[in-house]
């Protein structure tokens, strides 16, 4: 795809193994995984009891934080950390109307639901929070993350399961290239540990029921039975290059492929082939211009369940051909559990510090191997491999496939 070039300039992470970029990072290469025993609901009646939830996390402004869900508080501590490290200023060094924000989430402020859902059951609904509407729809953290730095661009809330994420920052890049915004804050939050949430995923079996923290996610292995939920946000600052070179930024990578399409199979399963998948990959490696051995790295939607792992691994193979056997692929879901929307865009914020710093992400937890998945899933820690391009797949409910890579800036 012709058009303007793309760099990021700034991420932003909040999620079960840290509250910022450095900490998750660390933690990731160090293998630690952030599941326990859930804390912030009550699991007396649940299936599952492991989650991947973010903890020790404070809103640095308790007054507002009244206001913003905690899906929304994450994407704003996400975004807040992006741009400063960016050090994108509307009305400074960009101009306000040419910065968009493009955040994602796959069920929003469902947490002030199903709170003021039962304050109006028990209190009546007269008491039900004036703030409810803007609390829960999912536009709305990108509309306070404009609000926030007064950025006038257009703004969108994506909404495309887990593949949210990835989508906004892929047509964040898209955006840019054909010129229509300089910046875009690109990312998803999410918060989805809400009692009815909880049980409408555990109770279509799609969630581990383990009790283990270090057997419950563990993509790939053949004792796999489902994902952990996790939660949080991650933050990319895209810009078009020739912008951030004339400000004198510190580029970190450069966004060079988007692919998206549709299964068109079932409202929550991949299609066994993996061709939806394989058809994303081969979109975002032509939108690039480089070919499936070009790709160093692959960040795997991965998210520890016995048909997801098993059709995406077909999806990488069908486009990588035996070349497939030696690309490193992890799933960082192994640490972070599945954000849902939040989760390409953490992915995305971890194939920057991929490139960076030349070292892949270990899948943790993997001990048993499963004959039907034989790729190298780095599952001996992470490992140190030169990196030039790195690709991040995400799969979500309804079908939806996307796949974005990430080159080394050069």
């Amino acid at each position: 795809m012709d058009g303007k070039r793309v760099v990021i300039t700034g991420i932003g992470a909040v999620c079960a193994v840290g509250n910022d970029v450095p900490t998750v990072w660390d933690n990731l290469m160090a293998g630690r995984h952030g599941f326990a025993r859930i804390e912030t609901m009550d699991i007396t009646d649940h299936k599952i009891s492991i989650g991947g939830e973010v903890r020790n996390f404070e809103y640095p402004d308790k007054r507002e934080a009244k206001r913003l869900d905690l899906f929304c508080q994450f994407g704003l501590v996400a975004a807040d950390e992006a741009l400063t490290m960016s050090g994108i200023v509307a009305g400074d060094n960009v101009a306000p109307e040419r910065v968009g924000v493009y955040l994602g989430s796959g069920i929003g402020g469902i947490r002030t639901l199903e709170k003021e859902m039962v304050n109006g059951r028990e209190n009546g609904y007269r008491r039900v929070s004036a703030l409810l509407v803007p609390m829960i729809i999912i536009n709305i953290l990108p509309g306070n993350v404009a609000i926030k730095y007064g950025f006038k661009g257009y703004s969108m809330g994506i909404v495309t399961a887990c593949t949210s994420g990835t989508n906004a920052v892929g047509e964040g890049w898209r955006a840019i290239k054909l010129g229509l915004a300089d910046v875009i804050v690109a990312g998803g939050g999410e918060s989805p540990f809400a009692p009815v949430c909880v049980a409408g995923f555990a109770n279509m079996k799609a969630m581990s029921e383990g009790t283990d923290p270090d057997r419950a996610s563990i993509p790939f292995d053949k004792e796999r039975n489902g994902f952990v939920m996790g939660e949080g946000a991650g933050a990319l600052v895209l810009e078009e290059y020739e912008h951030a070179k004339a400000r004198g930024a510190n580029i970190l990578a450069e966004v060079v492929g988007y692919g998206a399409n549709t299964d068109a199979y079932h409202i929550t399963q991949p299609s066994p082939s993996g061709e939806g998948a394989a058809d994303s990959m081969r979109m975002a490696l032509e939108s690039a211009g480089i070919r499936p051995s070009d790709i160093s790295y692959i960040n795997a939607h991965g998210t520890s369940t016995p048909l997801n792992d098993l059709f995406e691994t077909r999806a990488v193979k069908t486009v990588f051909g035996k070349a497939a056997y030696d690309i490193p692929m992890s799933s960082t879901k192994s640490m972070t559990g599945h954000a849902l929307g939040a989760a390409g865009a953490l992915e995305a914020v971890f194939l920057v510090k991929t490139l960076l710093e030349n070292r892949v992400p270990p899948t943790a937890g993997y001990r048993v191997p499963d004959e039907e998945l034989d790729l190298d899933y780095v599952t001996e820690g992470a490992r140190d491999v030169d990196v030039k391009y790195a690709m991040s797949n995400s799969l979500g409910f309804g079908g939806h496939n996307g796949t974005i890579i990430f080159k080394k800036y050069e």
